[in-house]
């Protein structure tokens, strides 16, 4: 198995690493995803210059650029291109993703729709997929736009199934791996796997693209649902327990509810089909969590995707390309954000 990068320093860096092997190509990403939003509509300007201007880190971008170069891609603007509209069709999700959990904090900032309601947000949202389409269509490969638009309805599916699910302390692991799955590593995968049919690459190879990107999207949601219970807000950039309000069953509840004794799980069952938790109930909740050790628990199984992440680039030569993207694998474990 590969190594896990285990410190932050090192897993930051291997992000800059990326950043620099790509020159001044995320430049150009941002720069194409403000051109395709100009729009005369103000509100739509407004809106969506506010929701590029929250940061991030376009990870997702950046694995798109990556898998291209590791392909062998060099010249054209394809990589940038589709880079874009993998960041479009992110950014369209988390606009209605925070309608729908009426979240009012993202990136340590307002939300769109805390600021200008709820059916702002949706449309524009729905006006970040249109252009992302377009631009799909507009590359002309088949292949692209069945990843992407795959990748689109997955992340929906994704979040149903959560929906469907909301409130069951007893969820199983496999189930909360489904949903996972769906709403967070499918875009991954679609990323990289873009990178590959941008190079064109051999099937097993884009293959080999896709599993890693599915797979460091597997160990980011873990990493993000385990941050929920133990950051803090100002580290995080968004509301700490907020799944656990929101009736959401994430992984670090998965374990509890495996370690627990009959009496915690009726505890735990009890609570998640409350209308409305208490911060008392959250407190006690984390009591459970550090009894258990399952922060701990939580990274080790996101530990595994790493390593299965990392071991997926092992068809491809060893290059300066490879070793940024498998050292970028620690990446999904050790950030803060």
């Amino acid at each position: 198995m590969g190594s896990v990068i285990p410190l932050k320093k090192s897993a930051n860096s291997a992000y800059l690493d990326l950043k620099n092997l790509l020159d001044n190509k995320l430049e150009s990403v941002e720069k194409l995803i403000r051109l395709k939003l100009e729009s005369n509509v103000g509100l739509i300007k407004k809106m969506s210059d506010y929701h590029l201007g929250s940061g991030g880190k376009r990870i997702r971008a950046l694995l798109t650029m990556g898998a291209a170069k590791l392909g062998g891609y060099v010249e054209g603007s394809r990589d940038v291109n589709l880079a874009a509209c993998v960041e479009l069709i992110h950014g369209a999700t988390l606009l209605h993703d925070d309608v729908v959990d009426e979240s009012e904090i993202r990136r340590g900032i307002k939300t769109t729709n805390s600021m200008w309601g709820n059916q702002s947000s949706i449309l524009v949202g729905d006006y970040l997929f249109s252009r992302c389409f377009e631009m799909m269509v507009e590359d002309g490969n088949l292949e692209v736009l069945q990843l992407l638009s795959s990748a689109s309805s997955k992340i929906v599916l994704g979040e149903v199934m959560q929906l469907e699910h909301k409130g069951e302390a007893d969820l199983l692991e496999e189930n909360y791996i489904k949903i996972i799955n769906l709403k967070t590593a499918a875009l991954f995968s679609a990323a990289t796997g873009v990178g590959g049919c941008v190079s064109n690459l051999n099937k097993k190879k884009r293959e080999a693209l896709e599993s890693y990107g599915k797979n460091i999207g597997l160990a980011f949601q873990m990493a993000d649902d385990a941050l929920d219970y133990f950051s803090k807000e100002k580290v995080f950039g968004k509301e700490i327990g907020k799944d656990f309000f929101e009736a959401k069953v994430t992984l670090p509840i998965v374990i509890v509810f495996q370690k627990a004794n009959s009496i915690e799980r009726n505890f735990l069952i009890d609570v998640f089909k409350k209308e409305i938790r208490q911060k008392k109930d959250f407190d006690d909740i984390l009591k459970l969590i550090k009894k258990y050790d399952v922060v701990n628990a939580t990274f080790k199984r996101a530990e595994y995707f790493v390593n299965v992440s990392y071991d997926a680039l092992g068809i491809f030569d060893d290059c300066k390309e490879k070793k940024i993207l498998q050292n970028l694998t620690g990446f999904s474990l050790n950030r803060s954000y």
